[in-house]
This record gives C-alpha cells, structure tokens and sequence, in this order.
C-alpha cells in the first residue's frame, strides 16, 4: 500500500475547509497560473497548495541570503538594495537578475502586478 505524501495533510485539510499551514492566498496563486498562459484551463485543488509552499521556501531563502547582506552591513532592516544584492550574488537567482539590476524596475513591480506578470512572459 502506497504511503501519503508529503503534501497529503495540506491537500486533505484544504478540502476540508480548514486553513492548512498556507499562509499564501491561494485564490491569488491559482490566478498567477492561469494568466501565465493561454493554454491553461484547469487546474487541480492541489496545485495552488504546492505552488503556496513553493513560493514560501522561496521567500525564506531569499530572505535568509538578503539578511547575511543586512548582517554584513551592520544593519538591523532589510532593505531592497540587500535583495537586489543577494539576487546578484546567487546563481540559483539568475532570472531575476533583470528584474533587480535597474532600481527604477523595483520601485515599478511594487504597486503593478500586472507589469509583473507580462516581465515574466516576455
């Protein structure tokens, strides 16, 4: 007999109505994926889960490497040129190096998803 998954408990208590241990929206993620493509149609109660702590470890590490920057600096707030920094300074973050290289970008994303979402796509 298969043993449950990793992601079991998340996706039962998720169907239950009960709030999992996703703290992201996850109305928000399952509309990120379907504007990502034309091609998209459905998508299953369990992928916006996956894509919640996906993006949750993805937070973390950025953080935790932006916060050595902070560190270093002798400082105690993380700011964004530390992000930047951090972006700019880690292999596995090559593909948000455009993103960060130009300040005016970061000031731009803050308060326009939707430009966001059409950086990605190009």
């Amino acid at each position: 007999m298969r043993q449950a998954g990793t992601y079991s408990g998340l996706v039962s208590a998720s169907m239950s109505g009960r709030m999992g241990p996703h703290s992201l929206p996850l109305a928000r993620i399952k509309k990120i994926m379907k504007k990502s493509s034309d091609d998209v149609k459905m998508i299953s109660g369990e992928a916006p889960i996956v894509f919640s702590k996906a993006c949750e470890l993805f937070i973390q590490e950025l953080t935790k490497r932006s916060w050595m920057l902070t560190m270093q600096g002798k400082r105690r707030t993380l700011n964004k040129e530390d992000v930047a920094s951090a972006v700019m300074a880690t292999d596995i973050f090559d593909f948000l190096v455009n993103l960060v290289s130009d300040e005016s970008s970061i000031d731009d994303l803050a308060g326009t998803p939707s430009e966001e979402m059409e950086t990605f796509r190009s």
